[in-house]
């Protein structure tokens, strides 16, 4: 039996922010946007903070938490590994949960294997 890959990870770093903000927040939501005044960073709501287009992807979870991308930017991307990670300071727009906390959420990616694209687990579409 093949084992589905999954798209999305996190960090452990980004985990201990996300514990931080469920206690605050209650349920979250990530959405990475394809440009414009947030670039491409993901930004953190609280679940129903912000409704994603039609036909963006929800590429996994985090936590139970969904991680959405812009329909375009998925079509760029959809052949890479997404980890959501953390860092120091304060992403472009401020919109993010994790800013008044001095952080900013990042994605590191690599490029999946030809087996582990052929196995990968499938995407939800917004409609």
């Amino acid at each position: 039996m093949e084992t589905t890959i999954s798209r999305l990870s996190a960090t452990e770093k980004a985990l201990d922010v996300i514990y931080q903000l469920e206690d605050k927040y209650g349920p979250l939501m990530f959405y990475q946007a394809g440009g414009c005044c947030e670039g491409t960073q993901p930004q953190c709501f609280e679940k129903g903070g912000f409704f994603p287009r039609m036909n963006d992807a929800m590429i996994g979870t985090i936590n139970g938490h969904e991680f959405w991308i812009d329909r375009d930017l998925f079509e760029y991307w959809k052949y890479s590994h997404f980890t959501l990670d953390v860092t120091d300071g304060f992403g472009p727009g401020g919109f993010s949960l994790e800013t008044p906390l001095g952080k900013t959420f990042k994605v590191q990616y690599r490029l999946f294997t030809k087996e582990e694209y052929e196995n990968l687990e499938p995407v939800k579409r917004s409609e």
